[in-house]
């Protein structure tokens, strides 16, 4: 697995050095500096030299650098390499060349705990913290904890739950459940989508006691058809209504990912507080919530005149906020006499861009924005023609997923069997959201 961790900073200097193996030298950060460091090719996050293979990420303008000399998991060594970056942040706020000095002692400790022999163990902030504290600039004695914490250390460290103990308690039970999607979208001036994709994630936030066992029920394509068995030849086709297919799914490492293979059903126990329990990606009948009717013609060399008309496809119940359009302009812009709708819109310079923002914007309505812009004459002949920039958007739209994904069902079982309270909410945002002219 791994055989060493060097920490250096943008000169290649090192400045921690952890060897878990003996089939590397501490010479390897010396052939790190010369061969990538102080190289100015075009540079690949892996790296071989000689027989030793380098695999690093650049952060706060240092060098996270792991070395092996195996044919390892490059997937996996370098999500260590980000959750140890995420782990230092979380314990020195910064991760930079000064917080790593001033706490040397610190990062030695945790790169002990987090690999043994060069395999990952623990990289589980939470768990940590249990037991490596920071108190004043200095370490404190494990000692000085108390038993039953020292229990739940070994409960944590040795459980197949370190993400949770089981003796948390709450006033209230409740559940959130936030499903965020981000929506990219190319369209080509004649209206025909080039390409749309949905990226989402469920966002929950547990106050949850004990130990609950959690079941979520999505509209997954596969399991909707499941349930529903053979569709007759003769009934009509809707493709949305037999659920979403999701191209790429990713969950949180507190889902039994043995189940979800067998029957797709996602059952976990939750962590405590705020996680991402699932991200996906889907390409197959998204519901874009705005469409851009861009007009924009060039009267010689010295007029536009352009009706840019942007329409809401969700339903009148819901509501767009926080709507902005850009609509560039060509560079020898000097004048924009501008008519909007809704909303108000004024010329940027400083962004060559036209940027009309609407607060709230209905479904099922359209607002429409038309200009004249006078252009500075240009006496350089030689100078390129406006290559008509692509309008973007930028917006959120509540209670409305551009993918169909909805929340099924949420089932909570508890051995104390109370009843949790239940929040559900969507929100849609934009991702790149384009359309040429």
């Amino acid at each position: 697995m791994i055989s060493a961790l060097f920490l250096m900073n943008s000169k290649g200097e090192v400045l921690i050095s952890r060897i878990y193996r003996d089939d590397i030298s501490r010479g390897v950060g010396n052939a790190f500096r010369l061969e990538v460091v102080m190289s100015q090719e075009n540079r690949s996050p892996v790296k071989q030299i000689g027989s030793s293979t380098f695999m690093y990420i650049q952060q706060g303008g240092l060098y996270v650098v792991a070395v092996t000399s195996k044919n390892v998991n490059a997937c996996m060594v370098f999500e260590v390499l980000h959750q140890l970056v995420d782990l230092f942040k979380s314990y020195f706020d910064t991760f930079n060349e000064e917080s790593i000095k001033n706490n040397f002692v610190l990062v030695y400790e945790l790169l002990d705990e987090i690999l043994d022999f060069g395999y990952p163990q623990n990289c589980s902030t939470e768990v940590l913290k249990l037991y490596i504290t920071q108190g004043q600039g200095k370490l404190k004695s494990i000692d000085k904890l108390k038993q039953e914490k020292l229990a739940k250390i070994t409960i944590q460290a040795t459980g197949i739950t370190p993400w949770r103990t089981p003796d948390i308690k709450h006033k209230r039970n409740e559940i959130y459940i936030d499903v965020v999607e981000s929506v990219n979208m190319l369209m080509s001036a004649e209206g025909n989508i080039l390409r749309a994709d949905v990226t989402g994630q469920v966002m929950m936030k547990c106050y949850l006691s004990g130990m609950p066992e959690c079941k979520f029920g999505m509209n997954d394509r596969v399991v909707m058809d499941r349930e529903r068995g053979p569709t007759p030849t003769s009934a009509p086709k809707n493709k949305r209504a037999h659920g979403v297919e999701i191209d790429d799914i990713t969950f949180h490492q507190c889902v039994r990912l043995g189940k979800f293979d067998t029957d797709r059903t996602v059952s976990f126990i939750p962590p405590d507080g705020e996680f991402e329990l699932m991200k996906y990606r889907t390409t197959e009948y998204i519901n874009l919530p705005f469409k851009v009717l861009p007009i924009v013609k060039e009267m010689g060399r010295t007029r536009i005149e352009c009706s840019i008309t942007v329409k809401s496809n969700f339903n009148a119940k819901m509501f767009g906020s926080n709507v902005k359009v850009m609509v560039p302009m060509p560079k020898n812009t000097a004048v924009c006499k501008i008519v909007v709708a809704a909303g108000k819109a004024k010329y940027m310079p400083e962004q060559d861009a036209i940027v009309w923002r609407i607060k709230r914007f209905p479904g099922d309505t359209e607002f429409t924005l038309r200009a004249e812009i006078e252009l500075m004459a240009s006496v350089n002949l030689d100078k390129k023609t406006w290559s008509r920039p692509p309008i973007s958007m930028e917006f959120q739209v509540a209670m409305f997923t551009a993918s169909g994904f909805h929340v099924r069902f949420l089932k909570v079982i508890e051995k104390s069997n109370y009843t949790p309270i239940k929040w559900v909410r969507y929100l849609t945002k934009a991702g790149t959201y384009q359309n040429r002219i």
